[in-house]
This record gives C-alpha cells, structure tokens and sequence, in this order.
C-alpha cells in the first residue's frame, strides 16, 4: 500500500514539474508562466532563451496598460495575461488581458484593503501575492487573507475562503503575501496562521499544518514548491520561523529546520538542488542543508553557512553556483559545495526578481532597472542595462520571447522577436 502511495505520488510530482499550475488541455505548457516564478517555481525558463540585448530596437515595447498599485507579478496562460491591482485602497481587481493587444477580457473585483504596519508603509497597503492559473480556474490570494477562485475565461467567482473568518485567525499584519500553488485537485496556500491544503473546486480547507497562531508572527511571506527530495515528492515550505519538508496528500511533516530571521522575516522562496535545500533570511544568515531519509526517519544535516543576509530576493542556482540578492543590495555569487562568495558587487535596488535560461540571468531592480547579467562564477558580468519603470517589486514573467514587466502603476509587454515567432 505504501509502495502504490509513493509511486502515485512520484508520478503527481513527474506531471507537476512538467507544468505545475497549467493542468488543462487549454495551457500550452511550459510556454505558459501561470504562477510564481515560473512553471517550476525557480525562475528557469524552459523552452526559450534570453535577449542578447536589452536595447530598444531588440526587445521593444509591444503593449503598455496603466494600473492601480499592486506587488503581484503577472502570470501568462495561452493567449491571456493575468494581473492584479488595488483600486483607491478600498477594491482588490483581478483582468484577464488579451495577450497580443492588452485589451481587457473581463474585470473582477472584491472588497480587499488594509494598512500594514507602519515600519512597512513604504513598501505599500495593497495586493502583494502572485495569482496560479491552472488552465481553467485563477487562484488569487487578497491582502485580507482571502483566497478566490474564478473561471479563467469569463472572471465568474467559483468560491471564496476567507481563513480569517473561518479558522478565526487573526488578520496578518503584512497581509497575504505567499503566493498560492496549485498541484493536481489542490491548492496549497500559507494563509490562516498556517500552511493549508485545499480542494481546488470547491475551496474546502482539507488540512492546515505547521499552526503559528497568525497574526504578525504567522503572516508567513515565502510561496511554498513542490520537490522530490530523496526520491520523495513534498512540498517545500517555509514559515517565518521553520523550514520543513509536507507530505502533499496527508499533511504530516517529513522534516523541519528552525531558521533564525529578525522579526521572523524568513522571505525568499528556497532553492532546491539534488538532497539540499538553500535559504537565507534576513537578520540571520545563508544555509545548505542536506536532506536525507533513514531507517530512524528524515534528517537535516547542515552543510554549510555562511554570513551573507537575503531579505525578499529568491535566488537561482546554475552549474553548481548560487545567485543571489541580499538585505545590503549587493549581489552575489555562492559556490554551492562550500558556501563561500566567489564575487559579491557594489549595491543595487532593495529588490530582484531573476529568470535564467542557464546561461545569462535577467533581473528587474526595484528601481525600475532591467539587468542582463552572464551567469558567471568567475566575475560579475553586466551585459546589459535598461530602464523600463519607476518602481516595480513584482517578479517578472517570461513567456516565449515576450516578457512581461508588472512596474508600479502599469504593465509593459516587450517582444524581442515579429509576431510570427512570438506566437
């Protein structure tokens, strides 16, 4: 029975990693960018590579559309674009776009608004998570602790949990800020001082796990992934104080790992290599812990650590090299077996979101700066250079060769190639 149980989940995580929120006959799989960070959730693209360049006669401006203020990033399901907004600080608006003009399909809209506490004002009272389409539904988390399902064709509202009222947890002080992850029938949200399972159809909350009590110690900021690790497919998940390996289907804890964050401030989403698993967090430090499954049960070995801080940035890792952003701006590159700093530059923005194609990283600076980097171990290389934005801390999202940059106040859709091969 277990043996049948591992299989079944082993294949899950096989179709999952294939195209983890675009389960439908309707995405065009790994083309698609229908959830954080990409079709596995680690800013890899798949199937396409890179600009050369970031000059405007390269990679032009194909669409623009203004829009209320909003951190979440845009996600791309076939021939539509999703995006949200906080309209006067009193509605959260979900629009589908038509992907090739930017003409708006349909609206939705909810009451959904908070003031976040005064320490974090600068980084703003709106939407913060980024929606997960699945093809046929959208899942997107508001800032109140709610979480709503809508068809992706028409917007019609298929149900709405609102955690706080139904597991009477407190509000988070930050708001919804993981984004959601969809596998299977299920999405998996961090929401409701925890960490939940639900029915994808019908929003019924099956389990929540790793309870913290809410509030603004349980208003957990990192979007869990699905891993295999050791040969066993989990869900990889990280809380304001713990990082810990789930069972997807029962809930149970396969492992756990206490990471030290100020004000528990544990952010980015961790990154997966083989058995080990990288975090950072700010106030803390950078771990490789090796992930392994005795006949005692799982354990966490620590590999290394070293002093360097992430704070909101999640890192990529390519050919046994680490990337990443940090609470001091600075970027830098970790080697993997050892954990030391190959090369560390002057400071940026306060915020990345990087994509790789596994040969040069993209990064949108929270500044409003594109940077096209070489993914190098050996020294920082700056390709390119372009300003696109004032303002922007959503990620990025890269679909074929277009790229979707969700700034502040609007969303920018650049080409680098004609619409015959963009299509």
């Amino acid at each position: 029975m277990h043996q049948n149980r591992l299989i079944f989940l082993t294949l899950l995580l096989i179709t999952a990693l294939t195209d983890q929120a675009s389960g439908s006959e309707k995405a065009t799989h790994n083309r698609d960018w229908s959830q954080w960070r990409g079709p596995h959730r680690d800013g890899t693209l798949q199937d396409s590579a890179l600009p050369d360049s970031l000059d405007e006669n390269k990679l032009k401006v194909r669409w623009k559309l203004p829009l209320a203020p909003g951190y979440s990033g845009p996600i791309v399901t076939g021939d539509k674009v999703f995006v949200t907004e906080t309209l006067d600080q009193q509605q959260e608006v979900a629009r589908a776009l038509d992907r090739k003009t930017g003409k708006e399909i349909w609206k939705q809209s909810w009451p959904g608004a908070m003031s976040v506490p005064f320490f974090a004002k600068a980084n703003g009272d709106w939407i913060r998570a980024t929606p997960a389409c699945d093809g046929e539904r959208l899942y997107v988390a508001g800032i109140r602790d709610v979480l709503v399902c809508m068809e992706a064709d028409s917007g019609n509202i298929l149900w709405r949990v609102d955690f706080v009222e139904q597991l009477k947890s407190p509000l988070p002080s930050f708001g919804f800020a993981s984004s959601p992850l969809v596998v299977g029938d299920a999405v998996y949200v961090q929401a409701g001082g925890g960490f939940c399972k639900l029915n994808k159809l019908t929003g019924e909350i099956i389990w929540r796990v790793l309870e913290d009590g809410g509030g603004m110690f349980g208003s957990a900021f990192s979007s869990p992934c699905l891993a295999q690790i050791e040969g066993v497919p989990q869900l990889l998940v990280q809380t304001r104080t713990t990082l810990a390996g789930v069972d997807p289907d029962t809930g149970k804890i396969l492992w756990k790992q206490k990471i030290p964050a100020f004000r528990g401030m544990n952010i980015l989403t961790p990154a997966v290599h083989k058995n080990t698993v990288f975090t950072s967090s700010y106030g803390g430090r950078s771990f490789l812990f090796e992930i392994s499954r005795t006949d005692e049960g799982w354990q966490v070995k620590e590999l290394w650590t070293n002093p360097t801080q992430g704070y909101m940035s999640s890192p990529v890792i390519i050919d046994g090299y680490i990337y990443l952003h940090l609470k001091n701006q600075r970027f830098t590159c970790l080697d993997l077996k050892t954990g030391k700093a190959v090369w560390t530059t002057a400071p940026f923005g306060k915020y990345w979101s990087m994509v790789t194609d596994g040969q040069k990283i993209l990064a949108l600076d929270q500044k409003g700066d594109l940077l096209l980097m070489k993914a190098s171990p050996t020294s920082f290389e700056l390709l390119d250079r372009r300003q696109v934005a004032e303002d922007s801390w959503a990620h990025l999202a890269v679909s074929g060769q277009e790229l979707f940059v969700r700034a502040l106040d609007q969303l920018i859709v650049f080409s680098s190639a004609t619409d015959s091969q963009t299509r």
